[in-house]
């Protein structure tokens, strides 16, 4: 079997310590890799002192490990939670290494922002459909580097030029082809050779590429299908207890009361643990925990958030929008363009809090002890995480050793730390390791949410119809500015003005600010992304309308906004031609389109739909045309325009979270419902290749697929959809 799988995440009865595991065995999976050795070697650069570190290992940079054995080991710097980061960032390895992808494995980085930042965040994360775009160059570079100085201990071997040898496949050859040396003989010469700057490195032309770009199976599956695969959730350790967890039903409320006796009386559990936001029982197994927990008989003291209510939260909005915000784009007079305006179009747009709801529930295992703190746990930000926990412990960081495991869906969740704090806030009366798993309750209703916001937009069209004034005023919750505060200037949230500062139309006039308005009793954060998800859909929406107005079809009305965006008009002409946009539909069906530039990559989407007389809405094909520059595996990417339209798509039909009393009113899939299989379309996706620099792909899909489907209901029924979650009600045939 071939894989880049961490030991962490293989299935086993028996925790082996890392020390132990390098003394005693060369097995790292528990199954061989084929042409591959099994050794594994800390993750760490090679100018620091390593501990375990096998003897003679070559470490040229923070990312590659070739010790003698000749395991190619690629210290991962982004999380596997399903994209396929795994084989993607491989294949950059790989491609200039010069080793085949099934030499490859994978070893989580450790919390290191200077080696493993993601730099389109700033920061070691995995987010933003970022790591293609943050590691095609560092990735390719490490390499490039590691190649080099093989070949350079290869040529001193053989006291020849290293112009004349060459690496393929994990071995290095002479001029002749005769000689050769395989990477495992020459990793320690190799590791003792100054190591040149990446920049000086030659990385291999595009044309020359043999991997990059190619359909590359996903080198994680086999251990997902079989089961082996490990997740945060699958932990176990030696004494390990398992602990249930309550929390406040309302932010900012504490505990009133709880029946520790009862909860004792439950066989199995061994303590209850009160930290006034939440009540936890440790048990030794989940059964006792959740039973324990339920005789508990917990009361809550809700405190000041105990009345808090969507109309509340909306009427916030609704008033504060009407006051000018912080300038996201100013080009031109819009108010004057809109006052002698032919015809002027308003529209108010609104769209709902969104919890992530990823299949694996929140849940973290900790081991806390006098002097360090062992954390098994599936994280997005790993360096975040290790800072609130040595802050929350008092320990240095080096002494908060975090594990990091596959992910069984984050979309931002777990770029949070907040399950990790409240578990090492249970471990500290926890004696030995204790895992703390959070219910779907408690899960969905103690999320940080995607925010609501609430749009006013208003357009001046000319006598042809043609746009000459925008205006777009945005208000709701900040999110960068409680997770990058120094990335919001003067009031302005980058993030939560994305898509709609830089729509990819030609506006002469326009005019876009944002109002920070923060809800009472409501945390929010990312969710697969956060600005695009909400301003293509208002963007793209109100173009439909604009279109409509100007008596033009949406997709010619477009291409005359897009002439001098070349991409952003190949992406929309491809969508519309595979997708047969002028070809005619039964009574009640209709075709939308939707065009983004988002997340550094050109997105076009269109939706086909079908409108029953009851108002439901059957969706039935959706066509994606996607321009996001150098590709590295386009198998992955099809699956990720899947998965996000699917995503995007949930939301549109079904989500919407909502307070009443302070409190959550949706609790499991029976009523935050996701996509059941009846309802999912056909999704095609149709790449353009160009040399242009990577773009992201993950997000892209969830952001674009509301606007298509929404516009595709208006040309089936006439009525526009300025809301989300889509009301089948007001779609009710009159007929």
């Amino acid at each position: 079997m071939n894989g880049p799988i961490l030991r962490e995440q293989v299935a086993e009865e028996t925790f082996v310590s890392r020390r132990a595991f390098i003394q005693g065995t060369g097995l790292l999976l528990g199954f061989s890799l084929t042409g591959a050795s099994t050794s594994s070697v800390f993750a760490a650069p090679a100018s620091q002192v390593v501990e375990n570190e096998v003897t003679g290992t070559f470490a040229p940079n923070g990312f590659i490990r070739i010790n003698p054995t000749g395991a190619v080991t690629l210290v991962m710097p982004m999380v596997e939670m399903g994209q396929g980061v795994y084989t993607s960032l491989s294949m950059l390895l790989a491609e200039e290494l010069e080793v085949t992808l099934d030499q490859i494995q994978v070893q989580h980085a450790p919390p290191n922002h200077a080696l493993y930042v993601n730099s389109i965040i700033g920061i070691q994360n995995t987010g933003g459909s970022a790591s293609v775009r943050a590691f095609w160059t560092p990735l390719r570079q490490a390499g490039a580097v590691g190649r080099s100085l093989l070949i350079g201990a290869a040529a001193k071997r053989w006291n020849v030029d290293p112009v004349t040898c060459r690496a393929k496949g994990g071995i290095v050859f002479d001029a002749s082809g005769a000689k050769h040396l395989s990477y495992g003989e020459l990793a320690t010469a190799a590791a003792k050779l100054p190591v040149p700057p990446a920049a000086n490195v030659k990385l291999k032309d595009p044309k020359d590429f043999t991997l990059i770009g190619t359909r590359a199976r996903r080198l994680d599956s086999s251990i997902k299908v079989d089961g082996r695969a490990l997740y945060g959730i699958d932990t176990r350790l030696p004494g390990m207890k398992v602990a249930a967890v309550a929390i406040s039903p309302v932010l900012g409320g504490k505990v009133k009361k709880v029946d520790e006796k009862a909860a004792l009386a439950v066989k199995g559990v061994r303590q209850v643990v009160n930290i006034d936001e939440a009540v936890a029982v440790v048990a030794d197994h989940m059964g006792a925990a959740k039973k324990g927990l339920e005789a508990a008989a917990i009361t809550w003291d809700d405190g000041p958030n105990g009345k808090v209510s969507n109309a509340d939260i909306v009427k916030q909005l609704e008033e504060e929008s009407k006051k000018p915000g912080a300038v996201a784009r100013n080009d031109g007079d819009a108010e004057e363009a809109l006052a002698v305006a032919a015809q002027r179009v308003d529209a108010i747009y609104q769209v709902p809090f969104l919890a992530h709801a990823a299949m694996e529930p929140m849940n973290c295992t900790v081991h806390l002890q006098k002097d360090r703190c062992d954390i098994w746990v599936g994280t997005q930000a790993p360096t975040i995480t290790q800072s609130l926990v040595a802050a929350l412990t008092g320990l240095p960081k080096d002494a908060i050793k975090i594990r990091n495991h596959l992910i069984g869906g984050g979309f931002g969740r777990r770029l949070e730390a907040d399950g990790t704090v409240l578990a090492v806030k249970i471990a500290k009366h926890v004696d030995g390791p204790v895992k703390v798993i959070w219910s779907r309750e408690e899960d969905i209703q103690h999320d940080l949410y995607r925010p609501y916001y609430l749009d006013r937009l208003s357009a001046g069209l000319d006598a042809t119809g043609k746009p000459v004034a925008w205006t777009h005023r945005i208000a709701g919750s900040s999110v960068m500015a409680r997770y990058y505060p120094p990335y919001v200037k003067d009031g302005l949230d980058p993030d939560a003005v994305e898509a709609a500062a830089e729509p990819p139309y030609a506006l002469p006039n326009i005019h876009v600010d944002f109002v920070r308005v923060e809800p009472p009793g409501v945390r929010t954060s990312w969710w697969r992304g956060v600005g695009p998800t909400h301003n293509v859909f208002v963007v793209e929406s109100f173009i439909d309308e604009l279109a409509h107005a100007a008596k033009q079809d949406p997709v010619t009305y477009r291409k005359g906004l897009l002439g001098h965006n070349p991409r952003a008009l190949a992406v929309l002409s491809l969508a519309a031609e595979k997708a047969g946009w002028a070809s005619p539909l039964p009574a009640r069906h209709g075709r939308g389109i939707s065009v983004q530039f988002a997340y550094g990559s050109y997105t076009s989407q269109v939706a086909e739909v079908e409108v029953a007389a009851d108002g439901s809405v059957k969706v039935k094909r959706i066509v994606c045309a996607l321009d996001c520059g150098m590709y590295v595996n386009p198998d992955t990417i099809e699956a990720q325009v899947q998965g996000g339209t699917l995503f995007g798509l949930t939301a549109a039909l079904h989500g919407s979270i909502t307070f009443k009393d302070g409190r959550v009113e949706q609790s499991n899939f029976d009523n935050y419902l996701p996509m059941r299989i009846d309802e999912v379309p056909v999704v095609e996706t149709h790449l353009i290749k160009n040399a242009e620099a990577p773009g992201g792909v993950g997000e892209a899909p969830t952001a674009i697929v509301s606007a298509a489907v929404t516009n595709a209901i208006f040309a089936a029924t006439g009525k526009r959809v300025r809301s989300l979650p889509i009301d089948t009600n007001s779609l009710k045939s009159s007929s």
